[in-house]
């Protein structure tokens, strides 16, 4: 009989180790998104981690007949990433993530965690340098 708890014990751990790292620690995907930054703030009651939100261009319906804007609500963890995002607020970015399949307090409140910017533009400015022109 104690053979037999032991055995139990050991797969149950087992299990429960292997069903933690998918749920918490598993990458289940990475991309990229690009917007203009609605917002980046610091905010928690225990943990306090980086959130933000990007407006993505187009609008996408969840039901029919009716609009919503198409965000992006993500989770910053490295504090270089966070210094950058606080002096790009309604700019447009370009960021890389990954997706978790849990959310973890001290991770933050969003499935998606932003790892790098790759870009900061600023928005409403046009590029006119490789458009013809008559003078």
């Amino acid at each position: 009989m104690k053979k037999f708890a032991w055995i139990s014990g050991i797969i149950l751990i087992v299990f429960l180790s292997i069903f933690i790292w998918w749920k918490f620690f598993f990458v289940f995907g990475e991309g990229v998104k690009a917007g203009s930054l609605n917002y980046f703030m610091k905010k928690g009651i225990i943990f306090k981690t980086f959130e933000g939100r990007v407006v993505q261009e187009g609008f996408q319906s969840p039901t029919a007949g009716a609009l919503q804007s198409n965000e992006f609500r993500f989770s910053v963890i490295d504090d270089d990433v966070a210094a950058q995002l606080e002096r790009s607020s309604g700019k447009h970015v370009e960021l890389r993530y990954v997706e978790y399949n849990g959310k973890l307090p001290w991770r933050g409140t969003s499935n998606f965690i932003v790892t790098e910017v790759i870009s900061v533009k600023e928005t409403g400015k046009v590029d006119t340098s490789g458009i013809p022109f008559d003078q």
